[in-house]
């Protein structure tokens, strides 16, 4: 069988990769970093998450997505075994420590005979000798690839857009009115809830939002404003600044159940108004004084 090339490092490239691999086939994955860095990874890891730290919902009897990860551990998924082995609480989600995470792909990748691994940039399309690519370099491709795949296809609309979200440190937040517990009370027996649930009555959402949309944000860079305006995975902030209903929750939506009348919005049974701030996504790895990241 001849070589087979995969260009990107990242979830889809790792696994890739690594499903070629067991299949017998001989493997050249291609990762630019460290030799040129991207706008949003901090290292040179292989299936480095630089958005949130979460795989979304883990149950798999109710949630496509949980299915979807019962099948790829079914399959033999690398991405999946890696995340169970370095999986965090977050109720009925899948979030992983993204530091412990990428370095079990990392080393499962170099660890493997069939996988060599090219560290530079392809910085167009494929010679022609490399009769078996994939291209998986997803929404942080080199300006040099980009512009040679929108040559190929004739298309000007490449873009990626994804949402930043704002920090909450812990000290800022009122544990007499919030509490830990899981979204929908999902979460493993004698497991500590593991989000902050953070009650609002109206006047205090509102002051909330307004807090959000005036407080300091990170600058964009450059090429986050090419490309067609978004129309989903908007910012907070940015949504906030549409209006304080852009950002609430749908009447009656039911998150969790209060443990107690004590945390319980005036005259509600259920917290319908407020934020679930998950206790690990802004920390690479659990620790006793975390940041929260909503």
């Amino acid at each position: 069988m001849n070589t087979i090339h995969i260009i990107g490092g990242g979830l889809a490239g790792s696994e890739a990769a690594w499903r070629a691999a067991e299949n017998g086939a001989r493997v050249v994955l291609h990762e630019m970093r460290p030799v040129r860095g991207t706008d949003a990874h901090q290292t040179d890891g292989l299936a480095e998450l630089v958005c949130s730290n979460s795989f979304r919902s883990d149950d798999a009897e109710n949630n496509a997505v949980g299915l979807l990860h019962e099948e790829m551990r079914r399959a033999g998924s690398l991405i999946l075994r890696s995340a169970d082995a370095h999986r965090l609480p977050a109720g009925g989600a899948l979030a992983v420590d993204r530091h412990g995470f990428s370095a079990a792909v990392t080393r499962a990748l170099e660890d493997h005979p069939n996988i060599s691994i090219e560290r530079g940039e392809v910085a167009g399309l494929p010679p022609e000798d490399w009769t078996n690519v994939v291209v998986a370099t997803g929404p942080l491709t080199s300006d040099a690839l980009a512009q040679s795949i929108r040559t190929l296809t004739q298309d000007d609309g490449l873009a990626f857009f994804d949402a930043i979200a704002p920090i909450a440190h812990k000290e800022s937040i009122n544990f007499d009115i919030c509490w830990m517990q899981s979204r929908y009370d999902k979460g493993e027996p004698g497991e500590e809830g593991a989000y902050v649930n953070c009650p609002f009555d109206e006047a205090g959402y509102r002051a909330f939002v307004a807090a959000v949309v005036a407080a300091e944000k990170v600058a964009a860079p450059e090429a986050a404003h090419s490309g067609p305006p978004p129309t989903s995975a908007t910012s907070y902030p940015a949504t906030a600044r549409r209006g304080a209903a852009t950002v609430g929750p749908p009447p009656g939506h039911i998150v969790t159940t209060p443990p107690n009348t004590r945390t319980k919005p005036p005259n509600q049974s259920h917290q319908t108004s407020g934020l679930m701030v998950n206790r690990y996504t802004a920390s690479s790895v659990p620790c006793t004084e975390p940041a929260y990241t909503m």
